[in-house]
């Protein structure tokens, strides 16, 4: 017997969705721009998609206090043109914003960039949530509460939660200043060599906003000042001096070829990880993996890698081994491996709080396969 395609349910406003996960019975997929659709493990069968990208646009911008209030499905890239405006932006710059990602895509997937290095990422940038739980309530977490559900912080569970406790419809993010003027340098060198930079720079007074080491033949070492523009050539200078003759200025086109890497797509025998771990055992860590492309944030511990596909469960294991967490971004479709490393010492209860929101398990089954 075939299977019929589940129907896709295509909601305008927070009462819609309300409705949509009131009116359909079984499981539902929720779904944005689609960016990171092979993220995470591979969802099960459900019956219905919940497609927010028409949940999108400004509800509430407060240039005076430096807070926007949007519904789940706005476009990053579209959020940030329309903030500029007020000489504004949301202080994040995860690669796939370039390809449409939205507000709540990116906090359900816990998604950054590099300039998490100093603003964090959206856990810290978003400062309140509306969300819709499988019994059809609407719950606020943060700003003025209309519901708290059992003392959860819910704004904080749904990041990185990728659908499984249900839809997000509105986010309340803190705002942060347009820069100036950017500058980026540049350095070619192994990690070993980058390392030795970043650990000189991070120890200097020029406040890196982000520092990524690409690999290649030998790789290179990316910064990226933000300042004024009469102060940061200044600061370009003193960077461009400690990180020696061979340092370069590299315009914007450097960056958007990082996000290509850091967003790039496995081959037929190759799958993409993110890892992350504590910064000084990042370089040792990569070291022990069969990567054959790195994109690493050497002062955030954060990296992403491509490896041979056969070598996945072999990568989540290294990572576990030291303290880190790693999730698979992309593999061949016929690749079956986990999504996640071994099961953190918290999944007893994070089964317990999927049980209180959803107690039927109707919504992203099958994203924390293995663990639940």
């Amino acid at each position: 017997m075939t299977r019929a395609a589940p129907t896709t349910l295509r909601p305008t406003t927070p009462k819609e969705v309300r409705d949509a996960v009131l009116d359909t019975s079984g499981r539902l997929a929720i779904s944005g721009a689609g960016t990171a659709r092979q993220w995470a493990g591979r969802l099960a069968e459900v019956d219905a998609t919940l497609d927010l990208s028409a949940l999108s646009g400004v509800i509430a911008h407060n240039p005076g206090d430096m807070t926007v209030s949007v519904h789940a499905g706005t476009p990053v890239r579209e959020l940030q043109d329309e903030l500029a405006e007020h000489g504004q932006r949301l202080a994040i710059d995860a690669a796939r914003i370039g390809r449409g990602a939205t507000v709540g895509g990116l906090v359900a997937t816990a998604d950054a960039g590099p300039s998490a290095l100093v603003y964090g990422g959206m856990r810290e940038l978003v400062i309140g949530t509306t969300a819709v739980l499988a019994d059809g309530t609407m719950v606020r977490s943060g700003g003025h509460v209309i519901k708290n559900v059992a003392g959860y912080d819910v704004a904080k569970l749904m990041h990185g939660s990728y659908g499984t406790f249900g839809p997000l419809v509105e986010v309340v993010l803190r705002l942060h200043p347009v820069p100036g003027s950017t500058a980026c340098v540049a350095v070619d060198g192994p990690v070993g060599t980058a390392t030795e930079h970043v650990h000189r720079l991070m120890a200097s007074p020029l406040e890196p906003i982000a520092v990524e080491w690409v690999s290649g033949d030998p790789g290179t070492l990316l910064v990226r000042l933000e300042g004024g523009v009469e102060t940061l050539p200044h600061r370009t200078g003193r960077l461009l001096e400690l990180l020696g003759t061979d340092a370069r200025e590299s315009g914007e086109h450097a960056w958007a070829e990082h996000a290509a890497l850091t967003s790039g797509s496995s081959g037929n025998e190759t799958a993409v990880v993110r890892i992350g771990c504590a910064p000084t055992r990042l370089v040792p860590l990569l070291a022990q993996l069969p990567a054959t492309a790195v994109t690493a944030g050497l002062a955030t511990g954060v990296a992403t890698v491509t490896v041979p596909a056969a070598s996945v469960t072999e990568v989540h294991d290294a990572v576990a081994a030291v303290g880190g967490t790693s999730v698979l971004r992309d593999r061949p479709a016929a690749l079956d491996v986990p999504a996640w490393g071994p099961a953190p010492s918290a999944l007893a209860l994070l089964k317990a709080i999927k049980t209180r929101l959803d107690p039927g398990a109707r919504f992203a089954a099958g994203r924390f396969d293995p663990w639940m």
